[in-house]
C-alpha cells in the first residue's frame, strides 16, 4: 500500500506522463477480477446446463466465455504469475485456457465432428479439465476453506458434465449445471471478500485461511 505522503508525487507523475520504474511497478491484486470473470460465465453456462434458461441463449454465453472468462480470466492470470503467485497464475490461465478453448470448440471445431461423436468430444473436453480440477484440488489446502471448496465442487461439475455428455444422459448434465452455480458462487464469495479487504483493509468476509507449514 502506498504511504499518504508517496501517493500525492506518484498521481502527478502519472499525470504528467513522466516514465514509471518497471522494476517497483505496483501491480495490483488481479485475483478478484479473475473470480468474477470465472464466476460470470460459469454462472451462465450453468443456467444452461441445468435448463434454467433456454439453449438458445448459448452464443451470448460463447461470446462471454470468449472475453471476460476466457480472455480477461487469462490476462489476470498472468498477472498473478507476475506478482510471484503460482498457484492462482496456474489457476486463472488454467481456467481462462479452458473458457477459451471451450468457445473455439463449441463455435468452429464441433462441426467437423460426427454428429454422433459431438457427445463423446464433449465428454472427452470436459473429462480433460476435470483431471485439471483435481490437480488444482489436490494443491488447494493451503490456500483457505471456500478455494478448497470451490474446487471440490468443480471436481464433480467436470466428472458429472463429461459422463453426460459422453453417455447423452441429461440428469447428469443438469447436476452439472447445478453444481457450476453453486461453484460460481463460491467465485463471486470470493472476489466479495478479496475486494471488502483492500477496499476497507480488514477483514469483513471470512474466507477461513488455512495454515501454511
Amino acid at each position: 500500500m502506498v504511504s499518504g505522503s508517496a501517493r500525492p508525487v506518484q498521481q502527478e507523475a502519472e499525470l504528467e506522463g513522466a516514465p514509471r520504474d518497471l522494476a517497483t511497478l505496483n501491480w495490483g491484486n488481479s485475483a478478484p477480477l479473475a473470480l468474477v470473470a470465472f464466476g460470470v460465465t460459469t454462472l451462465m453456462m450453468g443456467l444452461v446446463n441445468a435448463n434454467a434458461v433456454s439453449p438458445a441463449v448459448k452464443p451470448v454465453v460463447f461470446g462471454v466465455a470468449l472475453i471476460f472468462g476466457g480472455l480477461v480470466q487469462l490476462l489476470a492470470g498472468l498477472i498473478q504469475f507476475r506478482r510471484g503467485n503460482a498457484f492462482t497464475g496456474v489457476l486463472f490461465t488454467g481456467f481462462g485456457g479452458f473458457w477459451m478453448s471451450f468457445f473455439v470448440v463449441a463455435e468452429w471445431l464441433l462441426k467437423a465432428v460426427p454428429p454422433s461423436q459431438v457427445g463423446h468430444g464433449l465428454g472427452l473436453f470436459n473429462y480433460g479439465f476435470g483431471i485439471f480440477a483435481v490437480v488444482m484440488f489436490a494443491v488447494s489446502f493451503r490456500t483457505n476453506v471456500v478455494v478448497v471448496l470451490a474446487l471440490g465442487i468443480l471436481v464433480p461439475t467436470f466428472l458429472f458434465l463429461a459422463a453426460g455428455n459422453y453417455g447423452a444422459h441429461t440428469g447428469l448434465i443438469h447436476w452439472g449445471g447445478y453444481l457450476g452455480l453453486a461453484s460460481a458462487a463460491c467465485a463471486f464469495y470470493l472476489a466479495l471478500s478479496e475486494l471488502f479487504e483492500i477496499s476497507y483493509d480488514r477483514t469483513i468476509l471470512p474466507v477461513g485461511r488455512l495454515a501454511r507449514r
